[in-house]
């Protein structure tokens, strides 16, 4: 859970990303493995913020388009879950428009302990 300043600083578009990772345009076999491999690298640096541009979600209204549009954007949230890097997440959100909003993630990683 984070506090209202980080929601503050999410809301008013002045985070700013330790570290960012594009995904968009990669299958999801090679965004899966990129986004773990980026996790592990954050961890080891210490990052607190990670961008993960994942490009758009498909529309709600169901519109016609490409059938992988917004594919790792469904996924993200699994891969994320199921991570041997779950523990060390302390939130996901969608990022300010400055940084791709619908199409990117913050990923807020925890402080190492000790």
């Amino acid at each position: 859970m984070l506090d209202s300043g980080w929601e503050k600083r999410i809301r008013g578009g002045t985070l700013v990303p330790d570290m960012a990772i594009d995904l968009h345009g990669h299958s999801l076999s090679a965004a899966h493995v990129r986004l773990d491999r980026a996790l592990a690298q954050a961890r080891a640096q210490d990052v607190r913020i990670l961008l993960v541009v994942t490009g758009k979600p498909r529309p709600r209204d169901g519109g016609m388009g490409s059938g992988q549009r917004g594919a790792i954007r469904s996924e993200i949230g699994h891969w994320l879950h199921g991570s041997a890097h779950a523990d060390a997440i302390a939130s996901v959100r969608v990022a300010h428009p400055r940084h791709g909003g619908d199409g990117a993630l913050y990923i807020i990683l925890r402080r190492k302990k000790g």
